[in-house]
């Protein structure tokens, strides 16, 4: 393919909140540089923006009104082929995109133009009060970080649904990570031609790093209740050995729930977790929430280690139509679906090792984008 000029934007989140997206945007942009295109970043980061003392006045006043930083002037001078966006909150302005006039294509990485939460959950199960038309759910229920005031500029800037999003109405295309959120996007009013659905890519483990399971189990990522680590502890056996990865708000709630069997390691950075996942039985993947495609599930899988997920995210059923572990209710007993799959698990491995060389190489990544690029760049047309 002819090398093309791609301006990717991206409003990085905070460092303090580990973040798969910052990391899959990284991982596209030294991809997409490999393969020979020229590739500008257009970014803001929020570990510098929010040390200035007004950052929280100024974010909310972008996020309500769509209006303040925008990537215009940047994008103008490096004149792309395609503008690839990933995220404009909170540091981005949205009304930018009417004026620009060039292709334009943009990730959707979670549920944000939908649910200011960004999860369509609350309360302990998903929710979709927000997209079925109860555009104020959210602030009574102060759906983002628990306060009614921080979720106000939100529910504001989602009143008009999907279909009134400054970047949903205006993008030439949508990338979707998953077929559920396909399915969340559709039922918002997106039409089907609009979006295309491309998974997420890791890096190919190194030679060698297969491994044999230990027989302990690993749950890795951030201890908050839409992960459901501290469901998944209430109901661990006390038999079954555990490795809990991650930190979060409910760390502490977590140690006390969990019984002796259960280890807690931490945060790891994304190469320790690489290199230790090999050595696992399974990965335990109990989000409450519909989830977009966490990075995780692909780590996961190109480490060769099947996933014990939980029936309700887009992880549950990847792993029943790809036959990549097992998907199991809440309702369940648990300690029978562990024993089994302790039994199933090690026969598996071999085939996620082929799943993931099937569908989530960087390889196939590139193969599915530059067609998208080039698709992009011959039907773009500007959406007044």
């Amino acid at each position: 393919m002819t090398a093309l000029r791609i301006a990717v934007v991206h409003s990085f989140y905070s460092s303090g909140q580990p973040s798969g997206e910052n990391e899959a945007v990284r991982d596209q942009v030294r991809a997409l540089r490999a393969a020979g295109h020229d590739v500008a970043v257009v970014s803001a980061h929020t570990d510098e923006l929010a040390r200035g003392r007004l950052y929280p006045v100024r974010a909310a006043t972008t996020v309500a009104t769509g209006r303040g930083r925008t990537p215009v002037a940047a994008l103008r001078a490096f004149a792309p082929d395609v503008v690839h966006v990933h995220n404009l909150f909170p540091n981005f302005a949205r009304g930018w995109v009417r004026a620009w006039d060039g292709p334009l294509i943009a990730t959707l990485h979670n549920y944000r133009p939908l649910c200011a939460g960004a999860t369509l959950y609350r309360a302990g199960s998903p929710c979709t009060s927000c997209l079925d038309g109860d555009r104020w759910a959210a602030v009574r229920h102060g759906c983002y970080r628990d306060s009614r005031l921080a979720t106000a500029p939100l529910a504001w800037a989602n009143r008009r649904g999907a279909t009134g999003d400054p970047l949903l109405s205006r993008a030439d295309r949508l990338l979707v990570l998953s077929e559920l959120s396909r399915r969340m996007y559709l039922r918002a009013g997106i039409a089907a031609e609009r979006l295309a659905l491309i998974p997420n890519f890791v890096e190919e483990p190194a030679p060698g790093t297969d491994g044999a399971s230990d027989g302990r189990w690993v749950f890795a990522g951030r201890l908050s209740a839409e992960k459901g680590a501290l469901d998944l502890l209430r109901r661990w056996p006390e038999s079954e050995p555990l490795d809990i990865i991650g930190d979060g708000e409910l760390l502490d709630r977590a140690r006390a729930t969990a019984p002796s069997s259960v280890r807690f390691l931490g945060r790891l950075d994304r190469a320790e977790l690489r290199r230790r996942l090999p050595s696992y039985l399974g990965l335990v993947f109990p989000s409450r929430c519909l989830e977009g495609a966490p990075l995780v599930q692909v780590e996961a899988l190109a480490a060769g280690l099947p996933i014990l997920a939980f029936d309700g995210s887009s992880v549950a059923e990847s792993v029943r139509s790809l036959g990549t572990g097992a998907a199991v209710g809440w309702e369940e007993p648990l300690l029978p679906v562990l024993t089994d799959a302790a039994e199933r698990f090690p026969g598996l491995r071999a085939h996620c090792r082929r799943v993931f060389d099937s569908y989530f190489t960087e390889r196939a990544w590139l193969g599915q984008v530059e067609r998208l690029y080039r698709e992009t760049v011959g039907i773009s047309r500007r959406v007044p």
